[in-house]
Order: structure tokens, then sequence, then C-alpha cells
């Protein structure tokens, strides 16, 4: 069973405040649209280099994006 990533986002409000599609910013970003709704979901992390073309899509920094918790029960 894989893990939850403990990295939230938030590409799907960005995205519909954009007016894009998920095909579109998939198509933009070089990934499918499963890909993209695994993602926006926190099923799956993008790599880094994916992560900062996603928000080079919307023009801001990778932190407006993703966050992760600072404390977690690893810790």
């Amino acid at each position: 069973m894989v893990k939850p990533t403990l990295v939230t986002n938030s590409i799907r409000t960005r995205r519909e405040e954009a007016g894009v599609t998920q095909a579109d910013l998939a198509r933009q970003i070089g990934v499918t649209r499963q890909t993209l709704i695994a993602i926006e979901q926190g099923k799956y992390s993008p790599t880094l280099e994916l992560a900062f073309q996603i928000a080079r899509a919307f023009e801001v920094g990778i932190d407006d994006l993703f966050q992760y918790p600072s404390h977690t029960s690893e810790d």
C-alpha cells in the first residue's frame, strides 16, 4: 500500500482561479491528466523539477503552491 504524501498543495484552487482545465495544465507541464489529478488530490508528490514547472505555469514560487507540515508525527 502506498503511503499518502504529507505534501499538500493549492494547485486546484490556483488552476480554477486562472480558468485553466486539468487537461490544459497537464499538457503544458508534460504529464497526463491522471497524473495531475493524483498530484492535486495529494496521492502523488511531483518531482522537484515538475513542481517548478507547475509553479512557473502560474508564475508563482513553489512554496505558494506546495506546503509541508513543520512538525509531523515522525519528528
